[in-house]
């Protein structure tokens, strides 16, 4: 690839490099470098000394970004050090190599938790508290929900009455988790306290008022002249209504409440005929025009609408005073538990720093420089804290009013992927903080030259967002900066793909979102299978840009804008299209976990054994995947050996009684004998599920079950290993917060699922095979070689607007139990501005997240069937990029052929069907897209695809044993007869029985270096000769004398040891004891060691890094990159037995695995040889010699097989 010899922003990145008095805020658009340009300015500062490590703070906002940002710093660091002439500034360097472990690097949560936990008396919080993560917290709220309930449903007040007779969606859960969902709400934004507005209104005449417009309406119905008319089906509708409300209320009166409830859900209903205008014809009945009772119509349902409205507005202000004690409940419960949640850290220290002049003098004075990443992701709150540290007035605590001191405070961040108002992080907030740091003398820089996109990529998303992206005067949208190249064309490849809907047209011939939903997902599915194995096409990774290589299914990611609609999982219909075609596919913070069916398998497994009394839950767990026993088997048990419950005297391996056999003495079959094993495992499980930790059953379950080996080949058996291997971890840190309860646990998990909140296990990373799938705020800040874009029918914005904040006033509204609150409605347009800005920005972040190839749904006919994009139900998600994938009207019909870009053959229509409502065809229209090159109406090219060219009928692949045993071809009809038929069958299953039989034979053993040293101490023990291996020295470090020879005067333990092995694997090899005990100090606090631990730790750590062993690992580290290993796993195949003297003929050949603590590579005079150490901290080492020198012998061993090299192995004994 070519490169440009300047940049286009060579001048702005000299500055951030060079210019460090100078307080910048750096606009950046996407994959521009910014994180490198922040960590070039840190270098920049540490190389001149202006700073060290300690006294600066770097923030960005995910833990993700946190350690790449460390990752990139150390390379940075240790480029400069490398290439730096000047002795002063390169000790500079090497000395911030050292201390890079004490440095402020991460989220700006934890750096409030760092300041909380130093100055935990000021700020009022337990000195020591925990962070409670998202499922604690989640967990302590719904503790004070609960409390708040049982009092609510006592005494209602009355927006809680109303909010109880209300109608909910199915499987939403009902009034209850809507209020329990209102009350998280609540509890996120309790720092935005303003009460919400109420409108004055006479409630029961207003419903009155409502009730007559449609007793109103009712009158027209029998006026109809056409009964079959569908404006008449719709009067006809209401009048059967009305007359219901008049019958209830004859004999209970008139209920407001439930006829706030009928009104709303009766109204509300546009599936309900609401649109419908009937026929053509002009005259109704009765005398009446139709146009007069259809406008009639809309205007009573107009009125009852704004009845309802306000109806809604006074409900949401009544629910969010009534649900606001549940906050204070929370508080409490937090305090009781000696924690904070993530919204406590920023609101304590917030607190700290601006009530205390001591305190934020302190901090000023320690922190010298602020480095700022993805600024736009910033909250109120947030933004506050920084100023507060960065000002230069010590008096001055308004934020609007802070001046930064100069060169202190560096931010980089990128309006344009602003796309978090939803956790209050809005552009608005971001445009007022750019303006009043301009104001303070701050320079604004921009970075535009792109490094992650092709250059046809980048002009297809300067021509869809340049036109659209205009900065506001409110600040509720950036001005667009275009992308500017760096990369060189792949010009034999297409860069945008307009991919079309086949069947978008439902059956009256409209194009509906409905039709799309169903028909796109095959078409997205069939086009990951051609370009992954017939495109021959190639793509570039972000490590190795000057090295293409072949499409895989992990340089692919489907970005969608929802995982959820109405409660339902927009997923699944993808996921199936890519099973149907074998395609791996990796779904990234999808919250159907639990209705995945490893997850269903187990929970029912959990079931069985929590209640084995249920027979539905035994009989689910025997039959499901886990288990997989017929229903044969499962009937023949039931008939010949007693009923299927887990408490019949069955044992875990499979017999009653110690015999297995029946009680008339008949021995079980082996299909039973499964069945009895099985039923003897649920039971013994549940008899110790109580005194078993809870993820010991779990495991054991499992393990039982060998569902590891079982799940990880199914089709998506990489997602599924992770999504079960979850629930052991779920379970093991519910433990942890002190349940012990089996039950409880698994209560906790039937709640989760009954509202759809756990997400899938993340099991991304680099290398893992499979197509990503995940929304666009989950890969903001990652880059993928093909993105396609999935989901278009989505609604830009919501209608009407989901929230409202006004940070001045702390007002923060947003819709409780599906009621819109005043201060919504009142500046609706505001927000739905602000909405469809964001649109845009969520749209412009999905596009950039491509390297090579942008793939993004279309409709050949346009929205309306005509070539055009105007709908009933609102703009779409993706339209904004309509100017890169539609042509211009005049030229849609007339494409070249893109075969010279590596397409297939392509036909003329984009649409396979035209329903004209009539149960024929209408003809395409004149400005329908014919498949093939186009240039789009930005002016950049445009592959249209042909959806004809898709195999899009590919059969399910999920079931295909079941489906073949089912389908039975005519010429295959059995001509056995019925004893021949018996002897086939006896065959197979005998042949089924060798397989499984085999099946269950291990093959190969997995074992650890530290278990084959094991067993040949105990044999040495038993009085078989030691072994030893020349390869491996045995050193003893020699101990000060305060120790004593065996150690009684310094800690020991596990714990110790672990804090040794652990300062030892990170600190730099050539670390001073200042960089060691700072590393001790931090490593040893999370470890929770006491001083006198953490001062011997620190210690002996420098007494090993003297040592002349370690010289030569020094000496090793100069020669190159990959000469020294710290931590490094090492295994290897072959026979186990003979490595500790053990002849097993279970084992034979299997893996050895294990963790060498050092390994490096030295040149010697007979060639190059690799030195393996292992340090151990026992108080008397010697008491273990024979096992701890087998050990090192094997990973010896290993290192030898894997590099070729001989090796030698150092105990050294500490």
């Amino acid at each position: 690839m070519t490169r440009p010899g300047r940049l286009a922003d060579q001048e702005a990145r000299d500055a951030i490099r060079h210019d460090l008095d100078d307080t910048l805020f750096v606009e950046a658009a996407a994959g521009t470098g910014k994180t490198t340009a922040l960590t070039d300015r840190i270098v920049e500062v540490l190389r001149r000394g202006l700073g060290t490590l300690e006294d600066i703070v770097a923030v960005t906002f995910t833990e993700k970004a946190a350690g790449e940002m460390k990752l990139r710093l150390r390379a940075a660091i240790e480029e400069a050090r490398v290439a730096e002439e000047d002795g002063g500034a390169r000790e500079r360097l090497s000395r911030a190599l050292g201390h890079l472990e004490l440095a402020h690097i991460g989220t700006i949560h934890g750096f409030c938790a760092d300041l909380l936990r130093e100055r935990p008396i000021e700020a009022g919080v337990d000195p020591a508290f925990r962070v409670a993560a998202d499922d604690e917290a989640g967990r302590l709220l719904d503790g004070a929900f609960e409390g708040w309930f049982e009092g609510a449903l006592a005494d209602p007040g009355p927006g809680v009455r109303r909010a109880l007779r209300r109608h909910y969606r199915r499987n939403s859960g009902g009034p209850r988790a809507a209020l329990r969902a209102a009350a998280g709400s609540l509890v996120d934004q309790r720092d935005f306290d303003a009460p919400w507005s109420r409108p004055e209104w006479d409630r029961e005449a207003e419903l009155d008022r409502a009730l007559d417009l449609l007793g109103e309406l009712a009158a027209f119905a029998p006026l109809a002249s056409r009964p079959d008319d569908f404006l008449t089906r719709n009067l006809r509708h209401i009048e059967r209504g009305v007359l219901e409300i008049e019958r209830r209320e004859k004999t209970r009166g008139r209920d407001y409440d439930y006829l706030e409830a009928w009104l709303r859900s009766f109204v509300g209903a546009r599936w309900r005929g609401w649109f419908w205008r009937g026929f053509r014809s002009r005259d109704f009945g009765g005398g009446l025009a139709k146009a007069d009772v259809v406008a009639r119509r809309d205007e009573v349902r107009a009125e009852a609408e704004e009845i309802l409205r306000t109806a809604d507005a006074d409900l949401a202000a009544h629910l969010r005073d009534e649900l606001w004690p549940v906050t204070e409940r929370y508080e409490r419960a937090k305090r009781r538990d000696g924690c904070l949640d993530f919204v406590d850290l920023l609101l304590r220290a917030r607190d700290l720093l601006r009530d205390s002049a001591e305190i934020r003098a302190h901090y000023r004075q320690r922190f010298t420089r602020f480095f700022v990443d993805e600024f736009q992701d910033t909250d109120p709150l947030q933004v506050e804290i920084l100023l507060l540290l960065c000002g230069e007035d010590p008096e001055e605590t308004r934020p609007e009013r802070i001046v930064p001191a100069s060169g202190k405070l560096f931010v980089v961040g990128d309006p344009k992927q602003s796309i978090y108002r939803f956790r209050r992080a809005d552009v608005t907030l971001y445009e007022k903080t750019k303006r009043r740091l301009k104001d303070a003398n701050a320079r604004v820089l921009h970075l535009s030259t792109s490094f992650r996109s092709q250059p046809r990529l980048q002009a297809a998303v300067n021509g869809a967002f340049g036109a659209r992206m205009k900065a506001s005067e409110d600040g509720s949208q950036a001005a667009y900066v275009p992308l500017a190249p760096f990369r060189a064309d792949a010009g034999s490849q297409p860069a945008v793909i307009a991919l079309p809907v086949p069947k978008p047209y439902g059956r009256f011939g409209k194009v509906r979102g409905i039709e799309i939903e169903e028909s796109l997902p095959a078409a997205v599915g069939e086009m990951v299978r051609w370009l992954v194995r017939e495109s021959g096409w190639v793509v570039t990774e972000r490590e190795r840009p000057e090295d293409p290589v072949p499409v895989q299914a992990r340089h692919i990611c489907l970005l969608f804008r929802r995982f959820q609609k109405w409660g339902e999982d927009v997923t699944r219909p993808y996921v199936r299209a890519l099973e149907a075609r074998a395609v791996p596919h990796v779904l990234v913070g999808g919250r159907s976990y639990h209705d995945r069916e490893e997850v269903l398998a187990v929970r029912n497994a959990l079931t069985a054994i929590e209640w084995p009394d249920d027979r539905l839950a035994v009989y689910a767990a025997l039959r499901g995947p886990l288990f997989s026993l017929g229903d044969r088997a499962l009937f023949e048990f039931g008939v010949d050996v007693g009923p299927l419950h887990p408490l019949a005297g069955w044992e875990p391996d499979g017999e009653a009684g110690g015999n297995g056999r029946k009680e008339d003495g008949t021995a079980l079959k082996p299909e039973l004998r499964d069945v009895a094993t099985v039923l003897g495992l649920l039971g013994d499980l549940h008899r110790h599920r109580n005194r078993r930790p809870i993820p010991e059953t779990v495991r054991r379950l499992l393990s039982a079950a060998r569902a590891h080996a079982g799940i990880a080949i199914w089709p998506t058996g990489e997602q599924a290993l992770a999504n079960v291997l979850r629930l052991v971890d779920r379970a093991r840190a519910f433990e942890r917060r002190g349940s012990p309860s089996f039950r409880a646990f698994l209560d906790r998990l039937n709640d989760e699922a009954e509202r759809g909140q756990s997400m899938e296990a993340p099991i991304v990373e680099e290398g893992t095979e499979g197509v990503r799938m995940m929304t666009v705020h989950k890969a903001k800040g990652l880059e993928f070689p093909v993105v396609i874009l999935a989901d278009m029918a989505c609604p830009a914005a919501h209608e009407p607007p989901s929230r409202h904040m006004d940070a001045p006033r702390r007002l923060w509204a947003q819709r409780l139990c599906g009621a819109t609150p005043r201060d919504i409605l009142d500046n609706a347009e505001v927000e739905r501005r602000r909405e469809m800005a964001e649109a845009d920005r969520l749209a412009y972040v999905a596009a950039t997240r491509a390297r090579d190839l942008l793939v993004v749904p279309a409709l050949g006919d346009g929205r309306d069937g005509l070539g055009g994009f105007s709908g009933e139900d609102g703009e779409w998600w993706l339209e904004s990029l309509n100017p890169a994938v539609y042509p211009p009207r005049g030229a849609r019909r007339r494409p070249s052929s893109a075969e010279g870009l590596g397409a297939p053959d392509f036909r003329d229509e984009s649409v396979l069907d035209r329903p004209d409502g009539k149960g024929g065809q209408r003809p395409a229209p004149g400005d329908s897209v014919a498949p093939g090159l186009h240039t789009a109406a930005a002016g950049t090219d445009v592959v249209w695809w042909d959806p004809a060219a898709l195999d899009l009928d590919a059969d399910p692949r999920a079931g295909d044993r079941q489906r073949r045993l089912l389908e039975v071809e005519r010429e295959e009809q059995p001509t056995l007869d019925v004893e021949a038929g018996r002897g086939a069958h006896r065959e197979w299953q005998a042949a089924r029985a060798a397989r499984l039989k085999a099946g269950g034979r291990r093959t190969m053993s997995v074992t650890t270096a530290r278990a084959i040293a094991r067993r040949a101490a105990e044999a040495a023990d038993a009085g078989d000769p030691p072994r030893s291996d020349p390869r491996v020295a045995w050193i003893d470090v020699p101990r000060p004398e305060a120790e004593g020879p065996d150690g009684a005067g310094r800690p020991g333990g596990e714990r110790f040891g672990d804090l040794v092995h652990r300062i030892l694997a990170t600190v730099s090899l050539d670390a001073d004891s200042g960089a060691v005990e700072g590393l001790a100090g931090t490593l040893g606090r999370a470890l929770g060691s006491p001083e006198s631990e953490i001062v011997a730790a620190a210690a002996l750590a420098v007494r090993v890094l003297e040592h002349e062993v370690l010289d030569r690992a020094r000496a090793a580290l100069a020669s190159g990159p990959g000469a020294v290993r710290r931590e490094v796993p090492v295994f290897h195949a072959g026979e186990t037995a003979g490595l500790d003297g053990q002849q097993d003929r279970d084992r034979g050949a299997g893996i050895v695995e294990g963790v060498a603590d050092l390994a490096f590579r030295e040149v010697t005079g007979s060639g190059p040889r690799w030195t393996v150490v292992d340090y151990k901290t026992d108080r008397r080492p010697a008491a273990a010699r024979t096992e701890y020198e087998v050990q090192v012998a094997c990973y010896v061993e290993a290192i030898e097989r894997a590099s070729g090299e001989p090796a030698r192995g150092i105990v050294l004994a500490l």
